[in-house]
């Protein structure tokens, strides 16, 4: 997803001392978590390197400030206790979690770096951010530290996620590690597949046909049917994974880099085929097979209420929205229609037959270190401990036994994470295991098994739609440096798409061709035209180094 980048107004520059090398003491257990309680030493150490630090340091770390009610001290708790315990007293260490707002952590975190007063340890989400910093010089150069002191680090991560922090060619960001890189999932009503005695569609002519076949019959017997769901909803407004239907198979890499430099659910106006797309929307709007409020609905709350209240037969959304505790989709759908079944399937069907999957990039949050730090070895030595198995089980979970029991190699929750200073402020405890953007288990059916155990009611359902909206997966094409044109015109060039496809979707068929052509130069004329070169720009200097 595209985010403005937001631009530093200083920086204080101070020249980087970094002290004479710490010998690591990498723990790994050979037996259970990193350490029985939260004090405890893990056992079967291993070392990095052959002695203990000497002298003692403090190692600074920002922890996201959700301002979630009840939320205990987010620099003393169960888990910065665990921390202390375990990397603090085998590194000679105090680890003093510094809280930066979630809502405001970019304005934030600007101000620390100019003002020379960043945590040791800082991270976004925001790749413009980062990069911005990386121009200004404002980030410690990662590349020969994570030699010396980040084998398990970098082992974890693997050089398909680690590419994510390069920049201009050397290490200025430890990116963390997505474990769920599932996007969309188009999502039917099987009960009345089942009730037409219709067939689940795989194609998308098959999927027309079923939305006719809903709206003539409707099975579901009620007021106001709406075959395909649809809402525009910002802030990405787009035809969801139905371009990937009419997009060739055979697009070279530079077009897929440059006509693709987004998510394929946003739109994509310059893609080969996407007018196919918007033609397959226009044909269906005007056969009254979707959603007739759709450019109105700007929350998308008006689709969640016509799903629940049983009106819709199809819609696509998350790959695990119907199974969400907010808005509760199927769970109220359940409520209010005895025996209504929802399932994902797979009608985007390309020339290939193949059914493409446009899905997240394998990198997660960026980890990045000050260049005014006086401990980015120490930095690296502390995710490269976090990056153990057993420290993550740990991080994740907590005390076998007391916050968790494994049951067929998952770990399931028994509740005492949520309140008190145990309390996880968010999923998987991710504000303190900062490397894992998701269950982490070390083995990707476990890690299914564990996502699903976190949807009580529909464990079978949401490990069945993981694995459809995982078929055919692909990630977009990595770009080293963000696109500066997008970042200043994304948000104007996203309101006008929006705009756009409302106006297309609606009009006559007979105009759609030229009206069409003349959404389309209006957009190239407001900023499209420089994204656009601009990524062809980025695309040429990165392939010819």
């Amino acid at each position: 997803m595209k985010t403005k980048a937001l631009k530093l107004t200083s920086i204080l520059l101070v020249a980087l001392t970094i002290a004479s090398a710490l010998a690591a003491c990498q723990s790994k257990s050979s037996n259970g978590s990193a350490s029985d309680t939260p004090g405890g030493t893990a056992s079967g150490t291993t070392n990095d390197t052959a002695s203990a630090p000497k002298e003692h340091r403090t190692l600074t770390v920002e922890v996201f400030d959700r301002g979630k009610p009840g939320q205990p001290d987010l620099n003393n708790n169960f888990w910065t206790k665990y921390v202390n315990d375990n990397f603090g007293k085998q590194f000679n260490v105090t680890v003093n979690f510094v809280p930066v707002p979630r809502a405001q952590e970019v304005d934030k975190l600007n101000v620390l770096m100019a003002a020379g007063q960043a945590p040791d340890i800082v991270f976004t989400y925001n790749q413009g951010v980062v990069y911005n910093y990386v121009q200004q010089g404002g980030l410690a150069e990662l590349d020969s530290v994570l030699q010396q002191y980040g084998a398990t680090l970098t082992n974890y991560l693997g050089d398909d996620v680690l590419k994510y922090g390069k920049f201009n060619g050397k290490q200025y960001a430890i990116p963390g590690k997505r474990t769920v890189l599932a996007g969309d999932n188009t999502f039917i009503r099987k009960d009345w597949l089942d009730k037409l005695g219709l067939p689940v569609p795989t194609t998308p002519d098959q999927f027309y046909d079923t939305m006719v076949a809903f709206k003539e019959k409707n099975p579901g017997n009620v007021s106001g049917v709406i075959p395909f769901g649809y809402s525009l909803q910002p802030p990405y407004p787009g035809l969801g994974y139905i371009p990937e239907a009419f997009k060739p198979s055979n697009l070279t890499e530079e077009q897929f880099a440059t006509f693709q430099a987004q998510p394929i659910w946003m739109s994509n106006w310059n893609l080969p085929g996407y007018d196919k797309a918007v033609q397959y929307m226009n044909k269906m709007y005007n056969a009254g097979l979707i959603s007739p409020n759709f450019a109105i609905d700007k929350d998308g709350k008006m689709l969640d209420a016509d799903v629940s209240n049983g009106k819709v037969g199809a819609f696509i959304t998350n790959w695990d929205g119907p199974y969400r505790t907010a808005p509760g989709t199927l769970t109220n759908l359940k409520k209010n229609v005895p025996g209504a079944e929802l399932i994902p399937i797979d009608p985007w069907q390309n020339d290939a037959g193949k059914h493409p999957k446009n899905g997240y990039s394998p990198n997660g949050m960026y980890i990045i270190m000050p260049k005014s730090s006086k401990n980015v070895d120490l930095a690296v030595q502390y995710l490269n401990w976090m990056a153990d198995s057993k420290v993550t089980l740990f991080l994740q979970n907590g005390e076998e036994g007391v916050d968790y029991n494994m049951v067929n190699g998952v770990p399931k929750q028994t509740g005492t994470t949520n309140s008190g200073e145990k309390m996880m402020t968010v999923a998987n405890n991710l504000d303190y295991d900062l490397l894992s953007n998701g269950i982490e288990l070390g083995d990707p059916q476990k890690n299914a098994a564990a996502i699903s155990a976190g949807y009580p009611g529909f464990e079978k359902e949401v490990e069945n739609a993981l694995k459809v909206g995982m078929t055919d997966y692909y990630s977009l094409y990595y770009y080293s440096s963000p696109n500066t044109a997008d970042a200043k015109y994304n948000s104007a060039l996203t309101n006008l798409s929006a705009q756009m496809l409302a106006k297309l979707i609606v009009s006559k068929p007979a105009d759609l061709d030229k009206l069409y052509k003349t959404l389309v130069q209006q957009y190239m004329d407001q900023g499209g035209q420089e994204v656009q070169d601009e990524y062809v720009k980025n695309y040429k200097a990165q392939n010819s180094q």
